[in-house]
């Protein structure tokens, strides 16, 4: 039996994903009711310019004010798709103090305040849902709390930021340099006006956050996440990639150490072979890699921005927050028992892949290996060419700790022969 009273939603931020919200909302109300077992009524929508035209939402709902909103007591769930830190964190955890449940969207503030937010919600006996905060409407953060909660996640490898996506994709197929395919992806929509939040790593750390902290229950905070930007990559780093049967993304890479006693969150450039699945993910979609011992190896893919995508996902949690209310029970919140220590960059161990321009004389490429051999980091392959006393040497290394092969770097810099280092990066997914 569907319970008549409807449960009420407060939407906080109506822009391109709020709109969405709000329209799904209403155009589903039957389907979403009967999903539910009650209806869902939009009882407010708090936004910063009340003046701007919003078709399909009665503004008798619109106001400036979302702490009233937040404090009205008869709201089951708020909805934050506002974005940042302040006000939205004040926002959610007066929605717990006044008994709603809280969706949000809002990556950069769970990499940030996830557990004191988590700790809120469950001091207050109140679901906290994300789902739309890591990949639009791809299902990634509920199979990993949820799905693959019996198993022992290792590994999560993935492409979370459709923009970088777009802009690599666009320097490997046509050959275009990173200015000319980022003022595409401006043109196309893709890329904001300021896009350094994308280009440099910091959307993509945020989500690497938390990733690793829900795959490995641990606390793995912004500040966790190594992160380097794609500005650099030229169209010579892509044809090395090619020569190597491989191509180049921006990766947000989770890893349980070996031992198992640690775990590392990364975000950086890297080659990728081009039989792994991400080397095939195109434009500015979206796609994760999870490894785990039991499950194996599975591959989630999607849209993962935009109105459309990202509300489906926010959409998805309501249902389920909608769900746990009428249950009078709450859904998984922070699992963070293992504890795990966030070790340093220093300490990943990966593949790289050196470019150095050199002299071109006999004895060279012997000076270069002995530094190698002395910092102990293993070649793997060596490919020199050069004329009129220049010559170009790319050196893939085997597996080595980031700080072995930055004292490589060094001393490498420090030999009379060597005129420069043209770009380092790393090898992954093999």
């Amino acid at each position: 039996m569907m319970r008549t009273r409807p449960l009420k939603v407060a939407l906080l931020g109506c822009g391109v994903v709020g709109s969405e919200v709000a329209r799904i909302m209403t155009t589903h109300a039957d389907d979403l009711a009967a999903r539910i077992g009650a209806p869902v009524e939009l009882a407010g929508v708090a936004v910063r310019r009340p003046d701007r035209v919003r078709e399909g939402i009665d503004p008798a709902l619109v106001t400036t004010d979302a702490t009233a909103l937040v404090k009205r007591g008869d709201i089951d769930v708020v909805v934050e798709v506002i974005g940042g830190i302040e006000p939205a964190r004040t926002l959610i955890t007066t929605a717990f103090e006044h008994g709603a449940s809280v969706v949000s969207a809002n990556k950069a503030l769970l990499a940030q305040d996830g557990a004191a937010l988590h700790a809120a919600a469950g001091e207050h006996d109140k679901d906290l849902y994300y789902e739309a905060a890591v990949a639009g409407a791809i299902p990634l953060i509920r199979p990993l709390r949820e799905s693959l909660a019996g198993d022992k996640v290792n590994r999560v490898l993935g492409i979370v930021n459709g923009t970088t996506n777009f802009i690599l994709d666009a320097m490997d197929t046509t050959g275009a340099g990173y200015q000319e395919a980022l003022d595409e992806a401006t043109a196309l929509g893709y890329a904001e006006a300021d896009p350094t939040a994308d280009v440099e790593g910091f959307d993509a750390a945020a989500k690497a956050a938390i990733l690793a902290g829900i795959a490995f229950h641990t606390r793995v905070r912004l500040d966790d996440v190594y992160r380097e930007g794609m500005t650099e990559v030229t169209a010579a780093d892509f044809a090395s990639a090619k020569e190597m049967g491989c191509t180049i993304k921006l990766l947000a890479i989770c890893e349980r150490a070996a031992d198992g006693a640690s775990v590392t969150a990364r975000v950086h450039p890297a080659m990728i072979p081009l039989s792994h699945p991400l080397a095939s993910v195109r434009g500015a979609y979206n796609a994760v890699f999870v490894e785990s011992d039991a499950a194996g190896q599975l591959m989630f893919y999607g849209p993962g921005a935009g109105g459309s995508p990202t509300a489906s996902a926010v959409l998805g949690d309501l249902v389920a927050v909608c769900r746990n209310r009428l249950g009078g029970a709450t859904g998984p919140g922070e699992s963070a028992y293992a504890a795990l220590p966030v070790s340093p960059m220093g300490e990943v161990v990966t593949r790289y892949h050196i470019s150095l321009d050199v002299a071109d004389k006999p004895g060279v490429l012997a000076q270069v290996a002995t530094v190698f051999a002395e910092h102990g980091v293993s070649i793997d392959t060596v490919r020199q060419s050069g004329k009129d006393g220049e010559a170009s040497l790319v050196v893939v290394t085997h597996r080595a700790s980031d700080a072995a092969l930055g004292g490589t770097v060094e001393a490498l810099r420090n030999l009379d022969t060597v005129r420069g280092v043209a770009s380092i990066m790393r090898v992954e997914g093999e």
